[in-house]
């Protein structure tokens, strides 16, 4: 599911310098970061860092939720994609940040896959973000992915028109 002009918008915040944060190593990994770094933007994955590990077990959530956080930490600075391929808690985190008014994404990209919490949450991304004016890009159902997240910026940061 496409919100109105999702695409257009995503392609117009890479253009003018979005940061792209993401759930999980693989897609950083499969984003192009030299593409993205010629428009003035950066990808950012938190997943892997020690204190995000030890946040997250001592607040007992998963490392996907804090990553979320320090991502609106940078949306509070710049514009900022979301771009998750793995945890739908991360969504569900995202949905809470926006409702709390400490991010407002460029673009949410909302494809997490597999069966827990998967479909739920991306439900509630599309209502969350329709309610906040914010643009998504979301797979329905449990497929999904990062390689699927990745490919979605990938395109948008190649697109031509």
């Amino acid at each position: 599911m496409f919100s109105d002009g999702a695409a257009d918008k995503g392609v117009a915040a890479i253009r003018a310098g979005a940061d792209i944060v993401t759930d999980t190593k693989m897609a950083a990994a499969g984003i192009n970061k030299r593409k993205l770094g010629a428009y003035g933007g950066s990808v950012h994955c938190y997943i892997s860092d020690e204190d995000v590990m030890a946040e997250a077990k001592g607040r007992g959530c998963t490392r996907a939720t804090i990553c979320m956080e320090r991502g609106a930490d940078v949306g509070m600075e710049r514009p900022v994609i979301f771009a998750i391929g793995n945890a739908p808690t991360a969504l569900v985190r995202l949905c809470e940040l926006v409702e709390e008014g400490r991010v407002k994404p460029a673009l949410v990209i909302g494809a997490p896959v597999g069966f827990v919490n998967v479909v739920e949450s991306k439900e509630m991304t599309m209502e969350t973000m329709e309610r906040h004016g914010i643009p998504y890009i979301v797979p329905k159902g449990r497929k999904g992915g990062s390689n699927i997240a990745a490919t979605i910026c990938n395109s948008m940061i190649y697109f031509k028109g």
